[in-house]
């Protein structure tokens, strides 16, 4: 075996025997300095460690039938150009070795900076049209001023989180709920790709590890770790993005939420973490506020607004009459008629304003003959 491979193949070992979670591995490290000497170490000895199954037991003083499995799954890892890196490494984040239960072995792709200022960026699988467009905004003016978005990958607000910090020259990371090999949502694959061009995609698990739905909670304590900070775009009162704000509290990080309509329960979340004291976010403002001092450098160079994400035109460069309307409208949908009531214009007229609007992409057309901004 090459340096490499010699160097982290009792990690690898290690992580193989049943009964050794994170906690037990990281008591083992504590108290033998590394896995290659608990691994070595005698029955007895290990048998003190408090939370030392007979599983655990066994499988570290019997650890030949490990070995193997341990050998082929970093031969791979090391063969995709996979990197490496173990909790005792000079470039493991700081801020995720404070938290109770860091992972002591992580594999990852793409490339990332352990003293970036991180901001998570989390919420609603279902994201609403409103909850969308305001996560990659906002996630895109945070990477312009120098964060590093974090987020898990998943559908709708992460996604979006992602995206918004690509369409800047901002960094992102990627914390997966599965292994390397099993890239999920499946459609994310291209984003998948091009956030290793950026940034770097993180997981605990092993190469082949699928998405199961027990592995997300345990994913979230890193997005968390990670972070000085977590954002609650949009969620559920029941929500795997509020176990992340909650582990974020515990971390002794800021806890942030942006507010939605009282009548949507993607929404009732982000509502109920404002009511226990996280600070409201209306725009960029809010976080860098709080969070600008652990900023290293300038914003990211090179970072240009053509590429933010659309807003529609200033009022000043339309007519009066679209003016009228695109003032009338916002981010939340409202009726045709509604529309023609306030602005005290002729249906007829209302409705050829709104299809040049629409075509034009400065406004959305929802079912019902509702409408609101892009």
């Amino acid at each position: 075996m090459n340096s490499d491979a010699d160097k982290y193949l009792p990690w690898f070992i290690l992580r193989e025997i049943p009964g050794v979670g994170n906690q037990l591995y990281l008591r083992l490290l504590q108290t033998f300095g590394g896995p290659e000497q608990a691994l070595s170490a005698d029955g007895d000895s290990l048998a003190e460690i408090p939370g030392m199954s007979h599983k655990a037991l066994g499988g570290i003083t019997h650890v030949k039938p490990y070995m193997a499995l341990a050998e082929k799954e970093l031969r791979r890892t090391l063969d995709y150009g996979i990197s490496i890196l173990t909790i005792q490494d000079d470039s493991y984040p700081s801020l995720l070795k404070n938290i109770s239960d860091p992972p002591p072995l992580l594999t990852f792709k793409g490339v990332f900076d352990e003293h970036a200022a991180c901001i998570a960026m989390v919420g609603s699988r279902a994201g609403s049209s409103y909850g969308i467009s305001t996560a990659r905004r906002l996630a895109f003016k945070l990477a312009e001023n120098g964060f590093c978005i974090v987020s898990g990958m998943a559908r709708g607000i992460d996604t979006a989180a992602h995206a918004g910090a690509l369409d800047s020259t901002g960094k992102t990371i990627a914390v997966l709920g599965s292994g390397l090999n099993t890239i999920y949502p499946r459609e994310n694959r291209a984003l998948f790709h091009k956030i290793q061009e950026r940034g770097a995609v993180f997981t605990e698990f092993t190469l082949d590890t699928d998405p199961f739905p027990y592995n997300f909670p345990v994913r979230n304590r890193i997005i968390a770790g990670l972070s000085c900070g977590t954002i609650v775009v949009e969620a559920a009162r029941k929500s795997g993005s509020l176990i992340t704000a909650r582990l974020a509290a515990e971390y002794n990080r800021e806890v942030f939420a942006v507010p939605g309509s009282i009548a949507s329960q993607k929404s009732q979340g982000t509502h109920f973490l404002l009511k226990q004291g996280a600070k409201l976010v209306e725009s960029e403002a809010d976080v860098v506020e709080e969070l600008s001092h652990l900023v290293h450098g300038e914003p990211a160079p090179g970072t240009s607004r053509q590429n933010a994400p659309e807003t529609p035109d200033g009022p000043m460069a339309l007519g009066r009459d679209k003016k009228n309307v695109l003032q009338i409208l916002d981010a939340y949908p409202q009726h045709i008629d509604q529309i023609i009531e306030i602005s005290r214009m002729p249906s007829d007229a209302v409705s050829a304003i709104l299809l040049e609007l629409e075509l034009s992409g400065k406004i959305k057309h929802h079912p019902g003959n509702y409408f609101s901004l892009s």
